[in-house]
């Protein structure tokens, strides 16, 4: 597993964070960018940006609202991913799972791997 320090925190307090893993069988590459009051998380093995969901927490409801905001609205690993990470992180998330495998493990991987990543640089996220 890599992780590559794809700049600090810049004017704005934009922080870019790239890391890869091998999850399976499978290259897992992950581009983190944190914004002043969000994050958005792009995860696949190739350039594509096929899906785009974002969640939200609401003091409403204790589980965050997410809704998909451009491709397959029946495809919800995006909006899954999105909303376990917006109630880890209190903040709006913007995610892009671009994978074929959605299979609840593997899924389940990715997660992880993320928050290995979050527990190891956390000014990133």
């Amino acid at each position: 597993m890599e992780a590559a320090g794809g700049g600090g925190a810049a004017a704005g307090g934009i922080a870019l964070h790239d890391f890869s893993g091998r999850l399976g069988e499978q290259r897992v590459h992950f581009h983190a960018m944190r914004l002043r009051d969000s994050l958005f998380l792009w995860v696949g093995a190739a350039p594509a940006l096929a899906s785009l969901a974002v969640a939200m927490c609401s003091p409403r409801d204790s589980i965050p609202v997410a809704a998909s905001l451009l491709g397959d609205p029946s495809d919800t690993a995006s909006a899954c991913l999105a909303r376990r990470l917006a109630s880890k992180t209190k903040k709006q998330v913007f995610v892009s799972y671009n994978l074929q495998n959605t299979d609840s493990n593997f899924t389940l991987l990715i997660e992880n791997r993320i928050k290995e990543e979050m527990m190891a640089f956390p000014e990133k996220f």
